[in-house]
């Protein structure tokens, strides 16, 4: 009869193994949302920033480390953009899991071509990054290359599970590629039309669907836009005829609003984030479904 405990014992860690799941931190949504994608019912995620925060000023809160504590993987994008608030969370943090070089530690860019590479980092050029521009995702490529690398890594982390990620891999990327084609196909009667944005968050989004943003309400990246910089972006706006110009959650929408009403142009609500903006939310896809359709109406009803 004895024989028997070690046995019911071993059997029951076996099934309380098989079902844990995978305890993530990703500092941002989009990132939680792909990851999500991938992880499915394996994956428990929480999300440092909020959908309508600013990701390169998130609020660091001390309830922060005890996840980070808790977690068995961080996901952070691996470009610096939380580089202002994550670093002091993980100094207070005490996880192997997560160390840097560890399984845990999951940098999302790995794989991807970073955009706008400084040659040397000069701060008078504004907040820049060294490893490159860290708004990658808002090309559906990138997601593809993120999706693969978080399906690998979390097989690695969760070797049982690991056939799941890779299905889950591909019933994301078979449908993200069927959208991608989609959306490339919304923006081909705009094809070189101009847009201006607060911070120069949209390099990505512009090399895949052909439009082109190189006017800013910023000066320079992260420094706050003065009247005199405002006025010729104006000036430029109506020279070059830019009549959209975007508008993200986290920014005053009366600097975009004024801009617009002075050019005729028209303020359009984008995010990076799923839930950034009404009708943004459900996860990645949707929230790429929203930017390419929120765009390309605007741009529709500026070119008639």
């Amino acid at each position: 009869m004895r024989t028997k405990f070690p046995i019911i014992l071993s059997v029951a860690l076996l099934a309380a193994n098989a079902d844990a799941k995978l305890n993530l931190v990703a500092t941002t949504p989009d990132l939680a949302a792909i990851a999500q994608e991938i992880g499915g019912k394996q994956v428990d995620i929480t999300t440092l920033a909020r959908p309508s925060e600013d990701p390169h000023f998130v609020d660091a809160k001390p309830s922060f480390i005890v996840k980070l504590n808790r977690a068995d993987a961080l996901l952070e994008g691996g470009a610096e953009l939380e580089i202002g608030w994550l670093p002091p969370l993980l100094a207070g943090t005490r996880n192997a899991k997560i160390a840097s070089g560890a399984p845990g530690d999951i940098r999302c860019n790995e794989g991807v071509q970073m955009l706008e590479v400084p040659t040397a980092l000069d701060r008078s050029q504004g907040d820049i990054h060294a490893a490159g521009n860290p708004h990658f995702l808002v090309d559906p490529a990138n997601a593809r290359i993120v999706a693969q690398h978080l399906a690998d890594a979390f097989g690695k982390l969760d070797t049982p599970q690991a056939a799941s990620y890779q299905a889950n891999l591909k019933k994301f990327t078979d449908a993200l590629d069927a959208k991608l084609a989609e959306w490339q196909k919304a923006f081909e009667p705009f094809k070189g039309a101009r847009i201006t944005a607060y911070h120069n968050s949209w390099p990505y989004f512009t090399r895949r669907f052909g439009v082109q943003i190189d006017l800013f309400l910023e000066p320079k990246p992260g420094i706050p836009p003065s009247p005199a910089h405002l006025a010729e972006v104006i000036t430029k706006m109506k020279e070059q005829n830019v009549k959209v110009v975007f508008h993200d959650p986290y920014l005053d929408r009366k600097t975009a609003e004024s801009v617009a009403s002075a050019t005729g142009a028209v303020v359009v609500d984008v995010t990076q984030y799923p839930g950034g903006a009404k009708g943004s939310e459900g996860g990645y896809i949707q929230m790429m479904n929203y930017l390419v359709n929120a765009v390309t109406k605007a741009l529709a009803g500026q070119t008639k």
